[in-house]
Protein backbone atom coordinates (compact mmCIF):
# COMPACT_ATOMS: atom_id res chain seq x y z
CA UNK A 1 0.00 0.00 0.00
CA UNK A 2 1.29 3.32 -0.56
CA UNK A 3 2.55 5.73 2.61
CA UNK A 4 0.46 8.91 2.16
CA UNK A 5 -0.69 11.57 4.14
CA UNK A 6 -3.61 14.18 4.48
CA UNK A 7 -4.48 16.82 6.83
CA UNK A 8 -7.03 19.10 7.67
CA UNK A 9 -7.21 22.44 10.37
CA UNK A 10 -7.16 26.08 11.02
CA UNK A 11 -4.68 28.13 12.26
CA UNK A 12 -7.09 29.02 15.38
CA UNK A 13 -9.42 26.37 15.09
CA UNK A 14 -10.21 23.68 17.45
CA UNK A 15 -7.21 21.23 16.48
CA UNK A 16 -4.86 20.18 13.53
CA UNK A 17 -5.81 16.29 12.12
CA UNK A 18 -3.67 14.26 10.08
CA UNK A 19 -4.48 10.95 8.49
CA UNK A 20 -1.11 8.55 7.54
CA UNK A 21 -2.35 5.61 5.66
CA UNK A 22 -0.19 2.84 4.55
CA UNK A 23 2.27 2.15 7.53
CA UNK A 24 3.34 -0.94 7.75
CA UNK A 25 2.43 -2.55 10.92
CA UNK A 26 4.48 -3.62 13.89
CA UNK A 27 6.70 -0.07 13.51
CA UNK A 28 7.61 1.36 17.00
CA UNK A 29 6.74 5.07 16.81
CA UNK A 30 8.01 7.13 20.40
CA UNK A 31 6.08 10.07 21.65
CA UNK A 32 8.43 11.68 23.27
CA UNK A 33 10.26 12.31 19.83
CA UNK A 34 7.49 13.21 18.41
CA UNK A 35 6.69 15.37 20.38
CA UNK A 36 10.06 16.44 20.51
CA UNK A 37 9.82 17.78 16.95
CA UNK A 38 6.89 19.52 17.58
CA UNK A 39 8.66 21.55 20.18
CA UNK A 40 11.99 22.26 18.30
CA UNK A 41 9.56 23.50 15.19
CA UNK A 42 7.60 26.32 18.06
CA UNK A 43 11.51 27.04 18.95
CA UNK A 44 14.04 29.74 17.21
CA UNK A 45 15.46 32.89 17.04
CA UNK A 46 12.47 35.34 16.22
CA UNK A 47 9.54 33.40 16.94
CA UNK A 48 6.35 35.57 17.69
CA UNK A 49 4.46 35.12 21.41
CA UNK A 50 1.97 32.31 19.91
CA UNK A 51 4.61 29.74 20.38
CA UNK A 52 4.47 30.85 24.37
CA UNK A 53 0.64 30.29 23.87
CA UNK A 54 1.09 26.87 22.20
CA UNK A 55 2.44 23.55 23.61
CA UNK A 56 2.58 21.30 21.10
CA UNK A 57 1.86 17.47 22.03
CA UNK A 58 0.56 14.88 19.47
CA UNK A 59 -2.58 12.74 20.11
CA UNK A 60 -2.92 9.53 18.53
CA UNK A 61 -6.66 8.77 17.72
CA UNK A 62 -6.45 5.87 15.65
CA UNK A 63 -4.01 2.77 14.37
CA UNK A 64 -1.72 2.53 17.27
CA UNK A 65 -1.89 0.22 20.23
CA UNK A 66 0.59 0.51 22.54
CA UNK A 67 3.05 2.07 20.45
CA UNK A 68 2.75 0.17 17.62
CA UNK A 69 1.18 0.32 14.67
CA UNK A 70 -1.34 -1.67 13.44
CA UNK A 71 -0.93 -1.47 9.32
CA UNK A 72 -4.53 0.58 9.68
CA UNK A 73 -4.67 4.44 9.17
CA UNK A 74 -2.87 6.53 11.60
CA UNK A 75 -4.88 9.52 12.64
CA UNK A 76 -2.61 12.31 14.24
CA UNK A 77 -4.44 15.34 15.99
CA UNK A 78 -2.22 18.35 17.64
CA UNK A 79 -4.57 20.70 19.66
CA UNK A 80 -4.44 24.54 19.22
CA UNK A 81 -4.41 25.80 22.93
CA UNK A 82 -4.86 29.57 21.37
CA UNK A 83 -8.57 28.22 20.06
CA UNK A 84 -10.18 29.11 23.47
CA UNK A 85 -9.80 32.82 22.87
CA UNK A 86 -11.46 32.35 18.93
CA UNK A 87 -14.15 30.57 20.22
CA UNK A 88 -16.81 32.64 19.33
CA UNK A 89 -14.81 33.55 15.80
CA UNK A 90 -13.62 30.33 14.73
CA UNK A 91 -16.56 28.21 15.65
CA UNK A 92 -17.18 25.39 13.15
CA UNK A 93 -20.97 25.95 13.45
CA UNK A 94 -22.96 29.24 13.49
CA UNK A 95 -21.88 30.91 17.09
CA UNK A 96 -25.04 31.56 19.32
CA UNK A 97 -24.63 34.53 21.62
CA UNK A 98 -22.84 38.02 21.45
CA UNK A 99 -19.61 37.83 19.52
CA UNK A 100 -17.07 37.69 22.13
CA UNK A 101 -12.91 36.99 21.56
CA UNK A 102 -10.95 37.31 18.54
CA UNK A 103 -11.80 36.60 15.18
CA UNK A 104 -15.50 38.53 15.31
CA UNK A 105 -14.87 40.64 12.44
CA UNK A 106 -14.44 40.41 9.13
CA UNK A 107 -10.81 40.77 7.83
CA UNK A 108 -10.41 43.42 4.54
CA UNK A 109 -7.22 44.40 4.37
CA UNK A 110 -5.17 41.75 2.73
CA UNK A 111 -1.52 41.45 3.12
CA UNK A 112 0.80 41.49 0.15
CA UNK A 113 2.82 37.94 -0.02
CA UNK A 114 -0.06 36.04 1.93
CA UNK A 115 -2.93 34.17 0.80
CA UNK A 116 -5.35 36.94 1.20
CA UNK A 117 -6.30 38.69 -1.82
CA UNK A 118 -5.93 35.44 -4.18
CA UNK A 119 -8.18 33.09 -1.62
CA UNK A 120 -10.52 35.82 -1.13
CA UNK A 121 -10.75 36.08 -4.73
CA UNK A 122 -10.48 32.40 -5.86
CA UNK A 123 -13.68 31.29 -3.44
CA UNK A 124 -15.40 34.33 -3.42
CA UNK A 125 -14.94 34.74 0.64
CA UNK A 126 -15.97 37.58 2.21
CA UNK A 127 -13.55 37.44 4.89
CA UNK A 128 -10.12 37.24 4.26
CA UNK A 129 -9.79 34.99 7.67
CA UNK A 130 -11.86 32.49 5.75
CA UNK A 131 -8.40 32.14 3.48
CA UNK A 132 -5.75 33.18 5.80
CA UNK A 133 -6.53 30.77 8.43
CA UNK A 134 -5.65 27.30 6.35
CA UNK A 135 -2.76 29.45 4.56
CA UNK A 136 -1.07 29.94 7.76
CA UNK A 137 2.34 27.81 8.74
CA UNK A 138 -0.19 26.88 11.97
CA UNK A 139 -0.53 23.73 10.28
CA UNK A 140 3.03 22.52 9.43
CA UNK A 141 2.64 21.28 12.90
CA UNK A 142 0.71 18.15 12.48
CA UNK A 143 3.29 17.52 9.53
CA UNK A 144 6.01 17.73 11.58
CA UNK A 145 4.31 15.30 13.87
CA UNK A 146 3.76 13.07 10.21
CA UNK A 147 7.32 13.41 9.68
CA UNK A 148 8.36 12.11 12.81
CA UNK A 149 6.39 8.88 12.05
CA UNK A 150 8.14 9.20 8.51
CA UNK A 151 11.37 8.93 9.98
CA UNK A 152 10.74 5.87 12.86
CA UNK A 153 10.02 3.96 9.53
CA UNK A 154 13.15 5.19 7.66
CA UNK A 155 15.17 4.49 10.63
CA UNK A 156 14.52 1.08 10.47
CA UNK A 157 16.20 0.60 7.36
CA UNK A 158 19.55 2.93 8.64
CA UNK A 159 18.54 6.03 7.21
CA UNK A 160 18.29 9.44 8.66
CA UNK A 161 17.56 13.00 7.95
CA UNK A 162 18.84 16.35 9.67
CA UNK A 163 18.40 20.00 8.66
CA UNK A 164 19.38 23.00 9.68
CA UNK A 165 19.31 26.74 8.65
CA UNK A 166 22.76 28.59 6.55
CA UNK A 167 24.63 30.65 8.29
CA UNK A 168 23.24 31.25 11.42
CA UNK A 169 24.91 33.53 12.93
CA UNK A 170 24.64 36.02 10.19
CA UNK A 171 20.87 34.84 10.46
CA UNK A 172 20.23 35.77 14.20
CA UNK A 173 21.82 39.12 13.51
CA UNK A 174 19.55 40.36 10.53
CA UNK A 175 16.89 39.36 13.12
CA UNK A 176 17.74 41.05 15.39
CA UNK A 177 18.22 44.43 12.95
CA UNK A 178 14.54 43.56 11.56
CA UNK A 179 13.18 43.58 14.61
CA UNK A 180 14.56 47.34 15.78
CA UNK A 181 12.85 48.47 12.24
CA UNK A 182 9.58 45.96 12.98
CA UNK A 183 10.76 44.21 9.83
CA UNK A 184 10.78 40.49 8.59
CA UNK A 185 13.42 38.04 7.12
CA UNK A 186 13.80 35.24 5.51
CA UNK A 187 16.79 32.64 4.97
CA UNK A 188 17.94 29.58 3.60
CA UNK A 189 17.60 25.86 5.64
CA UNK A 190 19.84 22.73 4.28
CA UNK A 191 18.12 19.15 4.58
CA UNK A 192 20.44 16.00 4.12
CA UNK A 193 19.50 13.04 4.14
CA UNK A 194 22.07 9.88 4.97
CA UNK A 195 22.14 5.75 4.68
CA UNK A 196 20.08 6.42 1.62
CA UNK A 197 20.90 3.61 -1.05
CA UNK A 198 20.56 3.87 -4.59
CA UNK A 199 17.93 3.42 -5.91
CA UNK A 200 14.29 5.44 -4.75
CA UNK A 201 12.60 7.37 -7.06
CA UNK A 202 13.15 6.75 -10.80
CA UNK A 203 13.60 8.34 -14.90
CA UNK A 204 10.32 6.42 -15.86
CA UNK A 205 8.05 9.26 -15.19
CA UNK A 206 8.27 12.64 -14.05
CA UNK A 207 6.30 12.41 -11.46
CA UNK A 208 8.14 9.03 -9.99
CA UNK A 209 11.17 11.64 -9.82
CA UNK A 210 12.80 11.48 -6.36
CA UNK A 211 14.13 15.11 -6.49
CA UNK A 212 11.01 16.27 -8.02
CA UNK A 213 9.29 15.11 -5.77
CA UNK A 214 11.38 16.45 -3.31
CA UNK A 215 10.89 19.81 -4.70
CA UNK A 216 7.57 19.51 -4.77
CA UNK A 217 7.25 18.70 -0.92
CA UNK A 218 9.82 21.78 0.02
CA UNK A 219 7.47 24.41 -1.85
CA UNK A 220 4.39 23.13 -0.63
CA UNK A 221 5.68 24.94 3.14
CA UNK A 222 4.59 28.21 3.37
CA UNK A 223 6.75 30.69 2.37
CA UNK A 224 9.28 28.79 0.35
CA UNK A 225 9.99 30.14 -2.95
CA UNK A 226 13.31 28.54 -3.91
CA UNK A 227 14.41 24.46 -4.27
CA UNK A 228 18.13 23.10 -5.03
CA UNK A 229 19.03 19.97 -4.99
CA UNK A 230 22.85 19.53 -4.28
CA UNK A 231 24.84 22.29 -5.74
CA UNK A 232 21.56 23.54 -7.70
CA UNK A 233 22.33 26.72 -9.56
CA UNK A 234 25.99 26.93 -9.14
CA UNK A 235 26.03 24.19 -11.46
CA UNK A 236 24.82 26.32 -14.06
CA UNK A 237 27.72 28.43 -14.16
CA UNK A 238 30.16 25.55 -14.82
CA UNK A 239 31.14 23.23 -17.40
CA UNK A 240 30.19 19.58 -17.58
CA UNK A 241 33.71 18.29 -16.30
CA UNK A 242 33.46 20.26 -13.37
CA UNK A 243 30.01 19.52 -12.53
CA UNK A 244 29.86 15.92 -12.38
CA UNK A 245 30.59 13.63 -9.61
CA UNK A 246 32.90 10.98 -10.90
CA UNK A 247 32.26 7.53 -10.20
CA UNK A 248 35.38 4.85 -8.09
CA UNK A 249 35.74 1.43 -8.53
CA UNK A 250 33.58 0.95 -5.06
CA UNK A 251 31.01 2.69 -7.10
CA UNK A 252 30.54 5.42 -4.51
CA UNK A 253 31.93 9.41 -5.34
CA UNK A 254 34.50 11.34 -4.07
CA UNK A 255 32.59 14.61 -4.52
CA UNK A 256 28.35 14.90 -3.93
CA UNK A 257 27.70 17.81 -6.48
CA UNK A 258 24.59 16.13 -7.46
CA UNK A 259 23.12 16.13 -3.79
CA UNK A 260 22.42 12.29 -3.71
CA UNK A 261 20.44 12.32 -7.12
CA UNK A 262 20.74 11.61 -10.25
CA UNK A 263 18.19 11.52 -12.92
CA UNK A 264 15.81 11.69 -10.30
CA UNK A 265 17.00 8.48 -8.82
CA UNK A 266 19.56 8.27 -5.36
CA UNK A 267 22.75 7.22 -6.14
CA UNK A 268 23.79 6.20 -2.35
CA UNK A 269 25.26 9.59 -1.93
CA UNK A 270 23.93 11.79 1.17
CA UNK A 271 21.33 13.53 -0.33
CA UNK A 272 21.45 17.58 0.10
CA UNK A 273 18.38 19.78 -0.71
CA UNK A 274 18.23 23.63 0.57
CA UNK A 275 15.21 25.90 0.47
CA UNK A 276 15.08 29.70 0.55
CA UNK A 277 12.58 31.26 2.26
CA UNK A 278 11.01 34.54 2.05
CA UNK A 279 10.39 37.28 4.62
CA UNK A 280 7.07 36.91 6.36
CA UNK A 281 4.32 39.34 5.05
CA UNK A 282 2.79 39.89 8.31
CA UNK A 283 4.76 43.14 8.97
CA UNK A 284 4.49 45.59 12.46
CA UNK A 285 4.87 48.36 9.47
CA UNK A 286 2.13 46.76 7.09
CA UNK A 287 2.47 47.41 3.03
CA UNK A 288 -0.10 49.63 0.90
CA UNK A 289 -3.13 47.37 0.23
CA UNK A 290 -6.48 48.21 -0.56
CA UNK A 291 -9.86 47.79 1.30
CA UNK A 292 -11.87 44.87 0.10
CA UNK A 293 -15.08 46.76 1.79
CA UNK A 294 -14.42 49.84 0.99
CA UNK A 295 -12.53 49.97 -2.28
CA UNK A 296 -10.34 52.58 -0.99
CA UNK A 297 -6.44 52.35 -0.49
CA UNK A 298 -5.28 51.50 2.70
CA UNK A 299 -2.44 49.60 5.22
CA UNK A 300 -2.46 45.76 5.26
CA UNK A 301 -3.53 43.74 7.83
CA UNK A 302 -1.36 43.82 11.34
CA UNK A 303 -1.41 40.56 13.31
CA UNK A 304 0.47 38.69 15.74
CA UNK A 305 3.82 37.01 13.34
CA UNK A 306 7.19 36.02 13.58
CA UNK A 307 10.31 38.22 12.84
CA UNK A 308 11.76 35.18 10.92
CA UNK A 309 10.44 31.30 11.33
CA UNK A 310 13.58 30.19 9.53
CA UNK A 311 14.88 27.99 12.01
CA UNK A 312 11.42 26.52 12.26
CA UNK A 313 11.07 26.04 8.66
CA UNK A 314 14.29 23.61 9.12
CA UNK A 315 11.88 21.50 10.75
CA UNK A 316 9.20 21.45 8.72
CA UNK A 317 11.73 20.93 5.59
CA UNK A 318 13.64 18.03 7.70
CA UNK A 319 10.00 16.27 8.32
CA UNK A 320 8.92 16.89 4.59
CA UNK A 321 11.80 15.61 3.04
CA UNK A 322 11.62 12.57 5.66
CA UNK A 323 8.06 12.21 4.59
CA UNK A 324 9.23 12.11 0.53
CA UNK A 325 11.88 9.66 1.34
CA UNK A 326 9.41 7.12 3.57
CA UNK A 327 6.92 7.04 0.56
CA UNK A 328 9.91 6.30 -2.08
CA UNK A 329 11.46 3.87 0.24
CA UNK A 330 7.76 1.81 0.96
CA UNK A 331 7.20 2.15 -2.62
CA UNK A 332 10.53 0.26 -3.37
CA UNK A 333 10.36 -1.93 -0.52
CA UNK A 334 6.71 -2.85 0.03
CA UNK A 335 5.47 -4.97 2.91
CA UNK A 336 2.43 -5.22 4.87
CA UNK A 337 4.74 -5.43 8.13
CA UNK A 338 7.70 -3.72 8.99
CA UNK A 339 9.77 -6.97 9.48
CA UNK A 340 8.89 -7.27 5.27
CA UNK A 341 10.00 -3.95 4.70
CA UNK A 342 13.00 -4.33 6.56
CA UNK A 343 13.87 -7.55 5.18
CA UNK A 344 13.16 -6.56 1.23
CA UNK A 345 15.69 -3.21 1.73
CA UNK A 346 18.06 -6.60 3.17
CA UNK A 347 18.06 -8.13 0.02
CA UNK A 348 17.97 -5.35 -2.48
CA UNK A 349 21.59 -3.61 -0.71
CA UNK A 350 22.56 -7.59 -1.03
CA UNK A 351 22.03 -7.47 -4.70
CA UNK A 352 23.38 -4.81 -5.74
CA UNK A 353 26.61 -5.22 -3.17
CA UNK A 354 26.08 -1.91 -1.44
CA UNK A 355 28.26 -1.24 1.41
Amino acid sequence: MTLRLSSAGESHGPALVAIVTGLPAGLVLDRDAIDGDLKRRQEGYGRSPRQQIESDRVEVLAGLRQGRTLGTPVALVVRNNDHKNWTWGMSPWPPEGDPTGKGTKPVTLPRPGHADLAGVLKYGHGDVRDALERASARHTAVHVAAGAVAKALLATIGIGVAAATVDEEALRANIDAARAERDTVGGVVEVRAHGVPPGLGSYATKDDRLDARLAFALMGIQAVKGVEIGDGFALAGLRGSQAHDEIRTDRRRDTNRAGGIEAGISNGEEIVVRAAMKPLPTLMKPLASVDLQTGQAASALVERSDVAAVEALAVVAEAAVAWELAVAAKEKFGGDAVGDFVAAHRAYVERIGWQ
